[in-house]
């Protein structure tokens, strides 16, 4: 199902009808500030197995990271952050960032690694912090990859949806997407560390 979702304002019907399908196990397609995502409920364990066969990788192995609301429901699935971190994570959020930080008890296993991390986003986009907000729990996100050795990530949802309307229950359509992904801060250590610039440019 391809879902039209206004990016300004998002018709509160159809929000309900993608946290119906979270609900249910499903796998949604949707827009953020970078590249379009996909993603499911992270407490369902089919879901998440789902989306890490069509990347093509072993759940334990995947490097998925969630999407949470705001700040509450960031700290409720990290472990406390120290308070250079968390002003330096407010200053840049919501925003084209992923921050790496220490996961919670919280946190499924499936998506701690070994160093028990979880990579966080808060998008700037209505659409999928609306999801979130209404669904209660974060989601997970990934982005989705493009075989064309030109542009690594597709940037027209009805693309996205010809591609994987069989894989997915529903392709949110909320403009066209970007083809540079988050920028990416390691905030595990002392100093935070770029490990991939992407779209965001880190207000220190």
């Amino acid at each position: 199902m391809l879902l039209k979702i206004h990016p300004a304002n998002p018709s509160q019907r159809s929000i309900q009808k993608v946290v119906d399908i979270l609900d249910n196990g499903g796998l949604v397609i949707y827009p953020t500030d970078t590249v379009y995502g996909l993603g499911c409920d992270i407490f369902n364990a089919k879901a998440v197995e789902k989306v890490a066969r069509i990347k093509g990788i072993k759940p334990k192995n995947a490097d998925f990271s969630i999407i949470c609301h705001d700040f509450s429901h960031l700290s409720d699935y990290t472990q406390p952050i120290k308070s250079s971190h968390f002003k330096l994570i407010k200053k840049n959020l919501p925003g084209p960032f992923t921050f790496i930080l220490p996961a919670s008890n919280k946190v499924p296993k499936l998506f701690k690694n070994k160093k028990k991390t979880v990579g966080i986003r808060i998008p700037d986009n209505n659409i999928i912090l609306e999801i979130v907000k209404k669904f209660g729990q974060p989601i997970l996100t990934t982005s989705i990859h493009d075989e064309d050795e030109v542009l690594e990530y597709t940037t027209d949802p009805e693309l996205i949806h010809n591609k994987f309307k069989k894989l997915v229950d529903v392709v949110i359509h909320g403009g066209y997407g970007y083809n540079v992904p988050s920028t990416v801060v390691d905030c595990t250590d002392n100093e935070p560390l770029i490990v991939r610039q992407g779209l965001g440019d880190l207000k220190l």
